[in-house]
């Protein structure tokens, strides 16, 4: 064979399989710290593997789910600051699969780029180590392409996949939710992972750089505060799930938010009635609103607005669930019941947010 030494190679036209290599070796810690009973947590091999047996279930429904984060990523891009993305890819899918009453077992993720920085996808594979162990799931593989003249240098984009298990006949949500059943929220870390194409429309209108002091958390930069983590509720909605009995659904907020996830959970006969001023705003939500002349009910379609999970509850046990999940670190208020939905309007609300700077 002819060594043609000026000939082409994967590395001239953008591909540096070295640079692939290298971020193997640096991540191959972070993914085996997320061991857990079924995963060893090893990765390298053409496919990952899970005993659902070692893990401890008899008659399992597996569950699964998949998601990004949105442009949320363009923030982490122009700051450089990429660790809490990882999180938030973890958490958009094991929230998923937490509101069907599954535990989260193993997760794989997929990278995307023009050029590779080993050292900066470390940094978010960290964060998805990171969510996985907080969710109490293994990531026993994913994939990294590098793509030069699809992704111009810097940029990125990422998926996540997860797979979680349920014993069977204890799926959510319940067939008996009915009038009367409370409803319960979550408090939100803040954005989470939604409504970022809007998000990034109102820091341009309001002419600030990501880099400066966020008007709503002035001990933070702008970018700072809106790249704040998706909340994990993976943990302590499971241990109120089982320990209770009591939760009859739950509905993941996010895009959409109030007005379009909580009927996923409910009868097609059935709404729910909202008390807007129990909802903790959270202050970046006051400044968007304020800054971005954004109306209330598109407010409420849009952002999570405060609240990250809602629970339908049993009525005569909303203490003792409440309990539990403050327990667990989770700030718990009361939003309003289950009702008979009269028209197509299936989340009614009453009242209005605080929205008072």
């Amino acid at each position: 064979m002819t060594d043609k030494t000026s000939g082409l190679t994967y590395s001239s036209s953008g591909v540096d399989i070295d640079a692939g290599n290298r971020l193997v070796d640096l991540i191959k810690p972070m993914v085996r710290a997320t061991a857990r009973a079924g995963a060893d947590a090893e990765i390298g091999g053409f496919g990952g593997l899970f005993d659902l047996k070692a893990a401890g279930f008899k008659d399992p429904v597996l569950v699964a789910a998949t998601d990004g984060v949105g442009t949320k990523v363009k923030i982490a891009i122009e700051t450089g600051v990429h660790g809490g993305i990882g999180i938030d890819l973890v958490a958009m899918s094991v929230n998923d699969l937490v509101v069907q009453g599954a535990e989260p077992l193993f997760f794989l993720d997929y990278f995307a780029c023009g050029k590779l920085d080993p050292e900066a996808t470390a940094a978010i594979v960290a964060g998805v180590a990171e969510g996985c162990r907080e969710s109490g799931c293994a990531l026993i593989g994913g994939e990294t392409a590098e793509m030069p003249g699809l992704y111009k240098d810097g940029d990125y984009d990422l998926a996540g996949f997860a797979v979680g298990a349920a014993e069977r006949g204890t799926l959510l949500p319940h067939k008996d939710i009915a009038p009367g059943d409370a409803v319960i929220g979550l408090a939100s870390s803040g954005v989470h992972s939604n409504g970022f194409s809007l998000v990034r429309k109102v820091v341009e209108k309001s002419g600030l750089a990501f880099g400066d002091a966020a008007p709503f958390a002035p001990v933070m930069t702008l970018g700072g505060a809106l790249l704040a983590p998706t909340k994990l509720y993976v943990k302590s909605c499971l241990r109120a799930i089982r320990e209770t009995g009591a939760i009859k659904g739950l509905a993941h907020i996010t895009g959409g938010g109030f007005t379009d996830n909580i009927p996923r959970v409910l009868p097609k006969h059935l709404g729910v009635r909202i008390a807007l001023p129990q909802v903790p705003v959270l202050p970046v939500f006051k400044w968007l609103a304020a800054e971005g002349g954004i109306a209330e009910l598109e407010l409420l379609r849009t952002f999570n607005c405060g609240i990250g999970m809602v629970a339908i509850v049993r009525p005569d046990a909303v203490e003792a669930v409440t309990g539990i999940l403050k327990e667990a670190g989770e700030s718990v208020v009361t939003l309003g019941e289950v009702v008979a939905a009269t028209s197509d309007e299936r989340v009614v609300y009453n009242g209005h947010l605080d929205l008072a700077l």
